[in-house]
């Protein structure tokens, strides 16, 4: 076998585009389309893209941040939320449950990111969160006892949501169809993901290591946490009809209590996205990887709907027989190894 050489450094991931997660209506978005869109008007939208290239930035990243956690989270259901030929666009045309997740997980992703960025100075026009003494919201300024300080750069969480808010949220104040109540409440959804598991840090200060005072800060949490908190209110999310005053919904069922502010909800039913259907954004799950003995999501029973899997055996080259030599590389041979795997049929 040949020797191969493999040196130890760093993979580079590179960003994700955000091209096919804009449609006509905006509801999936790519801030740069935005703009475009939005260059005539007076709005808070146009204000940020002619006068703060630096949020859009953040905006942009935000938005990127959620399209790669949507395809973490749906990567084992039969709807993955790929955005292969403007699948997505064609998803969010509608307003099921994948809409719901979409548009919360886009909001929280803004949110983060802005966060994020003022936290770490990367923001003009912010600051760090100072907690100044009587402020309203008690949620995020937990007692603080006499032995703790709070820490004057805690993350500002409300001006993430404010400027999460002005690029999603304006367009949409006057209007009160059920599409649009729908998505305002699914933005809200998503930014409270991260405002409600908000935690207090402290880092203990003293002599030899004793904890006489503390500092502490408001954080958030990782990202990947938030991803899993709007999957499971994507799996509860309500289905709602519109109110009797026109301007408001409530639960399709009479006994089905009335959604949260945290709760997603929906007005239409999904596809089964097993099979093809360009009008609905289905690709199918014909040839999709599956695993022949879970029984969850990511299984061949739940994943083929029904039509049986096949397997597929792959020759792969891997590193093998490594040695370490000083310094600093490894040195490797190359193997061949068969694996085999299922397919939906």
């Amino acid at each position: 076998m040949r020797a191969v050489l493999v040196p130890v450094c760093l993979l580079l991931v590179s960003p994700i585009s955000t091209s096919s997660w804009t449609s006509s209506s905006e509801l999936v978005l790519n801030p740069n389309q935005v703009c475009k869109k939005m260059r005539q008007s007076r709005s808070k939208i146009h204000d940020i893209c002619k006068n703060k290239p630096d949020l859009l930035k953040h905006i942009a990243d935000g938005v990127r941040l959620a399209q790669s956690e949507c395809q973490y989270q749906f990567r084992y259901r039969r709807w993955n939320c790929t955005n292969a030929k403007k699948s997505i666009k064609k998803v969010m045309l509608r307003d099921t449950r994948e809409t719901g997740f979409v548009n919360a997980i886009i909001a929280a992703g803004i949110t983060f990111q802005v966060t994020r960025a003022c936290k770490q100075g990367a923001q003009i026009g912010c600051s760090c969160d100072k907690l100044r003494k009587g402020r309203k919201n008690k949620k995020l300024k937990p007692k603080i006892s006499e032995d703790e300080k709070w820490d004057y750069c805690t993350e500002n969480i409300e001006y993430g949501i404010k400027k999460s808010k002005d690029f999603l949220d304006t367009r949409y104040k006057k209007r009160s169809d059920m599409k649009t109540l729908v998505k305002l409440h699914n933005y809200v959804a998503g930014r409270l993901a991260i405002k409600n598991d908000m935690k207090k840090e402290c880092k203990c200060h003293g002599l030899s290591g004793s904890c006489t005072l503390k500092s502490c800060i408001n954080k958030m949490p990782n990202f990947r946490k938030i991803g899993h908190t709007l999957k499971q209110r994507f799996d509860g999310a309500a289905k709602v009809i519109p109110g009797n005053d026109g301007k408001s919904f409530m639960p399709e069922g009479a006994t089905i209590k009335y959604p949260s502010r945290s709760d997603l909800v929906y007005s239409e039913e999904s596809s089964n996205f097993c099979n093809p259907n360009s009008t609905l954004g289905s690709f199918g799950t014909q040839g999709r990887k599956c695993n022949e003995t879970s029984p969850g999501e990511d299984g061949c029973a739940i994943l083929c709907c029904g039509r049986g899997s096949r397997s597929v055996k792959e020759v792969v080259q891997k590193s093998c027989r490594c040695e370490f030599h000083f310094c600093c590389d490894v040195k490797c041979d190359t193997c061949n190894e068969q694996n085999t795997y299922h397919v939906c049929q």
